[in-house]
């Protein structure tokens, strides 16, 4: 059953992709841009009186703007915004970049987004770095040398373990706002918005250990990013409050999703000690854990319990159906978008203008993996 979801969600976003290389072979069919001083042309007025009637204004005649309108709209023109750029003026296009187009949580984030930017008349230009350095690069100079007023961007984890961030500094140099969300650097000045990971894990652990478990494990394939890292300080500290000696034996950390390394591991771990309860980082790991101990044999949550980190589809429709961390995922993109928009439009005072980082708390969803609290 789970294998059957990957699968037709691996196919829903090819087909997406497919809809989006037709649509663009489609505009590359069409030829030469349309511009300004081509519509002046076939008018015989001057490029002046045809920026007049795109920009609907009220000195030229009502009968010649709905003629050049209808043209305009018929040859499909779309005004060069390099050239707003260069005048000063906004793009009204803003760019993201999330580093997965298969975790649920960023799909949440962007929605967020999508809602604040539509409701203030901003489009969006999405790129996927799949968390490598030179995709999330390429990103970055695309938008910049584009069309974009801002950047949203949750940082790819080959950046984060490499530290190069010199290609924020210079989109940022270029007059570009920059707005970071989820994995976030310090090491770059600029308005973000996080999810208290660390609380979160320490919440998620300590709930385990107030149902009775004490040989907590943990499941993570993001270990090297900046929220991973958050994630089992704040599992390792829950375990410390409450007595209970931190076993390096029952921290799996896989550098990759990859699920037969992830059985393996965790098939050793569960048949040499003993575990009661599995803390996974992110949700596929703990789509995997399940399958993993409903395979060897174990109840669920009587023997072993699993708490999962961002409360996305996997985790509502697995069976049974797992307990989350709620990232807030929807809130996170509104924040990051109504950050960007102050920096965007100076909706903020002069004590406001330092840089802010927005925390979002998270909140433990309780399903059928854990035990409830007596």
């Amino acid at each position: 059953m789970l294998n059957l979801f990957f699968y037709n969600l691996f196919f829903y976003n090819l087909y997406s992709f497919c809809i989006f290389l037709e649509i663009n072979h489609k505009q590359v069919l069409m030829g030469k841009r349309l511009t300004l001083k081509d519509i002046a042309k076939e008018f015989n007025v001057s490029i002046a009186t045809v920026s007049k009637a795109i920009q609907d204004k009220h000195d030229i005649s009502s009968d010649l703007k709905k003629k050049i309108l209808a043209y305009a709209l018929e040859n499909n023109y779309v005004p060069n915004q390099n050239a707003l750029k260069l005048r000063g003026k906004q793009t009204k296009t803003i760019g993201v970049v999330i580093p997965s187009i298969l975790n649920l949580f960023f799909a949440k984030v962007f929605a967020g987004i999508e809602k604040v930017a539509s409701e203030h008349g901003y489009n969006l230009i999405t790129c996927i770095s799949n968390d490598s350095l030179d995709k999330e690069k390429i990103a970055i100079d695309m938008m910049v040398n584009g069309e974009v007023d801002g950047i949203i961007i949750s940082v790819a984890k080959e950046t984060q373990i490499k530290k190069d961030y010199k290609h924020f500094f210079k989109a940022m140099n270029t007059g570009v706002k920059l707005t970071m969300f989820d994995r976030v650097t310090d090491d770059v000045d600029c308005d973000k918005v996080i999810v208290d990971d660390f609380q979160g894990a320490y919440n998620a652990t300590e709930y385990f250990v107030k149902t009775g478990c004490s040989n907590i494990a943990l499941l993570s394939f993001i270990s090297e990013t900046s929220v991973g890292q958050y994630r089992i300080q704040g599992y390792k500290e829950a375990l410390e409050n409450n007595h209970i000696t931190i076993n390096k034996n029952l921290i799996i950390e896989v550098k990759e999703h990859d699920v037969d390394e992830t059985e393996t591991l965790l098939t050793l771990t569960l048949g040499s000690r003993k575990v009661d309860a599995i803390l996974c980082l992110e949700e596929t790991s703990a789509a995997i854990a399940l399958d993993t101990i409903k395979r060897l044999g174990y109840k669920i949550p009587e023997d072993i319990s699993i708490i999962a980190f961002t409360n996305g589809i996997i985790t509502k429709y697995t069976t049974p159906k797992i307990t989350t961390v709620s990232q807030h995922g929807v809130f996170m993109g509104e924040q990051s978008m109504t950050y960007l928009l102050n920096r965007l439009q100076g909706n903020h005072s002069q004590k406001e203008k330092e840089f802010t980082t927005k925390v979002i708390k998270t909140s433990l969803i309780q399903r059928q993996t854990t035990k409830k609290l007596s």
